[in-house]
């Protein structure tokens, strides 16, 4: 009953004029966020913070939150229909959901993806307004030694992600780690392996990599190659949604993402981006239906799955900021600024002193959500279109787009040459036949890892023991080395290489 009183209470702030204005301006921002390569939620909410001094702090939360949620959204649109993640969490999107469009199903793939999100997203606001009191207590329990261990885990289902050659994908992922490792010491603030080049002791950026490994790297393949073999969108486009099949096979997976992004999303540092590689991990763990496209080729349970688990994941991020007031990302870093610059204290004390602040934030997701499939939906037509532009006109709207994102995101002209140098970069692994997803996986958590290692092990006084005598921590690396054992077992080697065989 409390928990219906206190919804009550929370639509009852959402339903005003006023607050579904900024849902909807939120949202709207969001999206539009998402599809600009480059250009991701954090930039924008640090760049809209010091407009929020004149709203009302519920307005401006609101807000905010419609930007974050948005941004995931639309970072599948440009993933799907021109191989470029336009946020962290849309790398595995690419996979499958560029192949998709490639087939002429791009329609499918970016209904699937916004029909997954909104029913992540319901649920996620569900279990953040039901168990989020409860469920700070299990991301409580994670310490240094719990976040590497889960880190390690994240790794070893890399190289289940990635297609082909078990050695190549494990190459990928200690050359992503090595990338990772350039910039500033955590602990000593030594610059190191930056080659006394003063733009590199701040680490190499994700867009730069992304973008050039993989919006670029595809772009010079294409452009290597005779006009009549590009492989641009050979098919024409099919249908703007998914079939009754398309349904049946991708309703298990946006369950599945849903449960799995709603867990790991309450867990500090990266839960939500951890949350889609492991869905698309377990998704190619889940045996092919007779007919069924591989993985890698244009499956549309390897879009649905990731992007349900990264939204209902950036839902129950909200968990440790509104109960404990500890941000588990940087966008919940930026609404921890946005509370403080109205005197709100972020933590417990949130939902007993400021309840409307609390419960109306958490009904708005919902409207929120809402808004965003109302948005997007009828949008799949006007972004299908883009792929009736011929080839020459795309390629340099795509490369300037990348290059205005980047560039905006420090102001720096040397991003931008980081960019074209991964391009080539990008260009190299398509001819070695090397997929890219596990390097940016290898990029993200490798500063993690280390920061959660040296913590654990300075706590420890040095003692490596650590990592197994604390039960969750030993519990996730039993589960990473079995996982590794089954990838290396011979017979399972020769039936994954024997799915990635090209048709």
């Amino acid at each position: 009953m409390d928990l219906i009183n206190n919804l009550s209470i929370g639509f009852g702030v959402a339903f005003t004029f006023q607050n579904l204005a900024y849902a909807f301006v939120g949202c709207l921002l969001g999206t539009l966020i998402g599809v600009l390569p480059g250009i991701g939620p954090v930039a924008t909410i640090a760049m809209l913070l010091p407009a929020t001094y004149a709203l009302p702090p519920v307005s401006a939360l609101i807000m905010l939150a419609g930007i974050y949620y948005g941004a995931q959204y639309g970072g599948s649109t440009t993933a799907i229909l021109v191989n470029l993640p336009g946020e962290s969490a849309s790398v595995v999107t690419v996979i499958d959901g560029y192949q998709m469009a490639r087939r002429g199903r791009a329609g499918p793939a970016l209904a699937a993806a916004g029909l997954g999100s909104f029913f992540a997203g319901c649920v996620g606001t569900l279990i953040l307004a039901a168990f989020a009191p409860p469920l700070t207590e299990v991301a409580f329990k994670f310490g240094p030694a719990e976040y590497f261990s889960l880190m390690i885990l994240g790794l070893i289902g890399a190289v289940v992600l990635a297609s082909g050659s078990l050695l190549k994908a494990i190459t990928m992922i200690l050359l992503g780690l090595a990338l990772g490792l350039v910039g500033t010491d955590v602990n000593s603030g030594v610059a190191r392996y930056s080659f006394d080049i003063p733009e590199l002791t701040d680490g190499i950026g994700f867009i730069a990599i992304a973008m050039g490994v993989f919006g670029y790297g595809e772009i010079i393949g294409n452009l290597a190659v005779k006009e009549e073999e590009r492989e641009v969108f050979t098919s024409k486009v099919t249908g703007l949604m998914p079939t009754k099949e398309d349904f049946k096979r991708m309703t298990p997976a946006v369950l599945r993402g849903t449960a799995l992004g709603s867990t790991l999303g309450i867990l500090p540092g990266g839960g939500a981006l951890l949350s889609s590689f492991a869905s698309y991990t377990l998704e190619k763990r889940t045996k092919l239906k007779p007919g069924e496209v591989p993985f890698g080729k244009g499956n549309i349970r390897g879009v649905a799955g990731p992007e349900s688990a990264n939204n209902a994941g950036a839902q129950t991020s909200f968990i440790p900021l509104l109960t404990l007031g500890i941000p588990p990302n940087p966008v919940m870093a930026l609404m921890v600024g946005a509370m403080t610059i109205h005197n709100i204290q972020p933590g417990p004390q949130v939902m007993t002193s400021n309840p409307e602040l609390f419960w109306g934030l958490i009904a708005s997701m919902w409207i929120g959500n809402l808004m965003l499939i109302v948005l997007n939906l009828p949008l799949i037509g006007i972004w299908i279109k883009l792929l009736t532009i011929p080839y020459k006109w795309l390629f340099p709207a795509i490369v300037l787009f990348c290059a205005i994102g980047v560039y905006s995101e420090n102001n720096n002209t040397f991003d931008v040459w980081m960019v074209a140098i991964f391009g080539v970069v990008g260009y190299a692994f398509l001819k070695l036949k090397c997929e890219p997803a596990p390097l940016l996986l290898g990029f993200i958590l490798g500063p993690m890892m280390e920061e959660n290692l040296r913590r654990a092990l300075l706590l420890s006084r040095g003692d490596w023991s650590v990592l197994v005598t604390r039960p969750i921590s030993a519990g996730l690396l039993i589960a990473s080395a079995l996982l590794l054992v089954i990838v290396l077992l011979p017979s399972v080697k020769a039936k994954r290489e024997e799915a990635f065989v090209e048709e």
